[in-house]
């Protein structure tokens, strides 16, 4: 007898395969397509900034790496372009840390293990029919394109630049970000509290991207270092250099009827979630978190629906398109307004941004509730 699905899952990235365990320990019948890769995959140096919520979820399903791999962040720093920073200290919030460094393969490691001794869940290489069509293939989503569904994108005229340093200082749990005439420097903690490693990502104007691209190690590693202000001394380079465009998007309809569907057929459904629903800028780190809270809401709304429902009901489906997009708005806008802000050179503006953050650094309440937002508490 053939086997039926509840789900089907198209991307298996973190966000798919996320979603995918969640709502097989509800007992769905899950397939999971995870077509093989044509051409072998490039080392992966990205690092995701996670938070409170996406560390228990990630916990409950028994896939958080180990401490080497998610190294906890005790501090931030975010510096100017002159003299206004911000300082964040997991201490002062009463919290074990403000967020955790993540090992994006170490990550994606865990992940395929869980789904691998998951019964309820089948790895397939092409789609299946199901009541439900869940999309989470990033960005550069086939099926949401196939499916006709327009996707408002922001170009921000920003690549970013991605790579691995290893560091002649320690970097004492510290999560350090630069706002400087060149682009946005972020340099996150890896390797454990010890660790002398940091991921980098530096959002830059794209005419620059080829220049950081193609520099030679020295160069590269020296405009870092000025960017920084050599805070963490003398910097090695120790993994490739990756790029990819920069942009604010979101989908106009984060689900509907499956192309195709009749009155004769049983009625199916599909819905986006992840970077196939949204993408925001990168400089707070919150693009995975928001991901996984996506899979999270839609795995509880099928958890709780009524049993003569379908999983592509669409009223769900609908309740779930108003939740995320009413979570996903302050944050886009708040994104895009620090993006828009920062990457202008007029001195008034300059000006007005250095006071804003010496502003926001004394404001008390304010920085608390956005430390806190960040780390995904009070929710």
């Amino acid at each position: 007898m053939a086997q039926t699905f509840d789900v089907c899952i198209r991307g298996a990235g973190i966000v798919g395969r996320t979603l995918a365990l969640l709502l097989a320990r509800e007992r769905l019948r899950v397939a999971l397509v995870d077509a093989p890769r044509s051409t072998p995959a490039q080392t992966d140096v990205r690092a995701y900034a996670l938070n409170a919520n996406s560390k228990q979820m990630l916990e409950s399903l028994r896939t958080w790496p180990d401490a080497l791999h998610a190294t906890t962040v005790k501090h931030m720093e975010v510096h100017g372009d002159v003299d206004g920073s911000v300082h964040f200290d997991a201490g002062a919030q009463g919290v074990e840390a403000l967020a955790w460094i993540v090992d994006v393969p170490a990550l994606e490691q865990r992940l395929a293990e869980a789904v691998r001794y998951q019964p309820q869940i089948e790895i397939v290489g092409a789609p299946v029919d199901a009541p439900l069509t869940a999309i989470c293939e990033g960005r550069a989503s086939t099926t949401r394109t196939e499916f006709g569904v327009d996707f408002d994108v922001t170009p921000y005229g920003q690549h970013a630049i991605a790579t691995r340093l290893r560091c002649e200082l320690p970097h004492g749990q510290v999560a350090r970000q630069w706002f400087s005439p060149q682009g946005i420097l972020a340099f996150l903690p890896l390797d454990g509290a010890d660790g002398h490693s940091v991921a980098v990502v530096c959002s830059v104007p794209q005419s620059a991207a080829p220049n950081w691209l193609e520099q030679d190690e020295a160069s590269f590693t020296q405009a870092l270092m000025e960017i920084s202000h050599s805070s963490l001394g003398q910097l090695q380079l120790c993994g490739p250099r990756m790029s990819w465009p920069l942009q604010q998007a979101v989908a106009k309809r984060w689900c509907g009827p499956f192309p195709g569907t009749t009155e004769a057929r049983t009625p199916t459904s599909w819905v986006l979630a992840g970077d196939a629903a949204h993408n925001v800028h990168p400089l707070a780190g919150q693009g995975l978190n928001i991901g996984l809270a996506d899979v999270q809401a839609l795995a509880r709304i099928l958890q709780t629906r009524d049993a003569w429902r379908s999983t592509g009901d669409l009223k769900l489906l609908r309740r779930y398109e108003r939740e995320r997009k009413a979570g996903l708005a302050p944050v886009g806008m708040a994104m895009d307004g620090l993006q828009q802000l920062f990457t202008r050179t007029e001195a008034p503006l300059q000006t007005l941004r250095n006071w804003g953050l010496r502003s926001f650094e004394r404001s008390g309440l304010l920085k608390d509730w956005t430390a806190r937002q960040a780390m995904g508490l009070d929710r």
